[in-house]
């Protein structure tokens, strides 16, 4: 019995390496609470002077290997890209 496809909820970029724009509304929520998530970085180290510099870098780096993460299971397989429509 074979197994149903992967349903890939990012596009490989089409030059270089790396995930793109959504392919899905899954996708799409991803991308969203990344952003909010960095803009209430944003709102915390500048509005509310809660945490230090070093902490925000720190939690930049968190949440963008999270959502790396999510890329990695959801998206289409990592190589470099030429810019053509073939994956070799």
């Amino acid at each position: 019995m074979s197994r149903p496809p992967k349903k890939i909820w990012f596009a490989a970029k089409a030059y270089g390496m790396g995930w793109g724009r959504p392919l899905c509304w899954q996708g799409w929520i991803v991308y969203s609470v990344y952003i909010i998530l960095l803009f209430w970085g944003i709102a915390e180290i500048l509005v509310a002077r809660k945490a230090n510099p070093g902490f925000l870098v720190l939690y930049f780096i968190g949440v963008s290997l999270a959502v790396s993460v999510v890329c990695w299971f959801k998206g289409e397989r990592l190589a470099w890209r030429w810019g053509g429509t073939d994956d070799e």
